[in-house]
């Protein structure tokens, strides 16, 4: 009977409830325990194969390259750690340089390319008005730009080309002094007067333009290369190239010209 009784007064356990936080934290330390593990395991497994492997880092000298190796000098600079510092800086400069060779050649390579491709337009024309469109159609695919305008100087133009000669005593050669006094190609944001001078009811459009003299002995003119994007052409982008193109064209035109006359 008393059994029953000390049985009956003994209240059921109520089962232990977790947080829901409880159990993330648990989870996370569990994570963080097993990671750690595992680095240790990793860094064991390492040494190891690399005391069965002696011979690792003389096959594979190149890493040595990226290991940053201790020695035994106290404050001192180890000699050997000091050189192989100097040599990972003497190898990253060369891969700089080997690398901005590379643009450079990659660079001429387009620029020979463009330059032949124009060759053969200016070649293909037989008239001042072929050599007008053609340059229309290989500047735009090649040179990625957008407005080419040629202006010649000539007394009596023929009548069919009005927009491509002027006369010497126009008032629209004013804007363009500096060009016929330097010789050189001036790059940038043209003014009102010679945008639309150069490029017509077009002159809105252009954002950024290069103004490149022909001064000849049997020619004198503009060569204009307008685009629609502000950075395209800049003051500081460099002379020789035009130059160079504004002489091939130049060259042809003045052909173009001796066989009409």
């Amino acid at each position: 009977m008393s059994e029953e009784l000390e049985k009956s007064e003994k209240k059921p356990r109520k089962p232990r409830v977790i947080k829901p936080k409880e159990t993330a934290e648990k989870v996370e330390k569990t994570k963080v325990v097993k990671a750690q593990k595992t680095a240790e395991i990793s860094a064991v497994q390492v040494a190891n194969y690399l005391k069965s492997h002696p011979d690792f880092f003389i096959e594979n000298v190149q890493l040595l390259e990226h290991l940053s190796i201790p020695h035994p000098s106290g404050v001192a600079v180890s000699l050997i750690s000091k050189q192989l510092e100097l040599f990972r800086t003497r190898s990253q400069e060369m891969e700089n340089q080997l690398l901005e060779l590379i643009e450079i050649a990659r660079g001429n390579d387009t620029a020979m390319t463009r330059m032949h491709q124009l060759n053969l337009a200016l070649h293909d024309a037989q008239t001042i008005e072929e050599v007008v469109t053609n340059l229309n159609i290989v500047l735009t695919e090649y040179f990625l730009t957008d407005f080419v305008a040629i202006r010649l100087v000539q007394t009596e133009p023929p009548t069919n080309l009005h927009n491509v000669f002027i006369s010497p005593d126009s008032k629209d050669l004013k804007p363009f002094d500096n060009e016929f006094r330097t010789g050189r190609p001036t790059c940038g944001k043209l003014t009102s007067t010679q945008a639309r001078v150069l490029f017509g009811f077009q002159a809105n459009e252009i954002k950024s333009c290069a103004i490149i003299p022909m001064l000849f002995t049997d020619l004198e003119g503009l060569l204009a290369i307008g685009s629609r994007d502000d950075n395209r052409f800049h003051a500081s982008m460099g002379h020789l190239f035009l130059t160079q193109m504004s002489e091939v064209i130049a060259t042809r035109l003045i052909t173009l010209l001796q066989q009409e006359k």
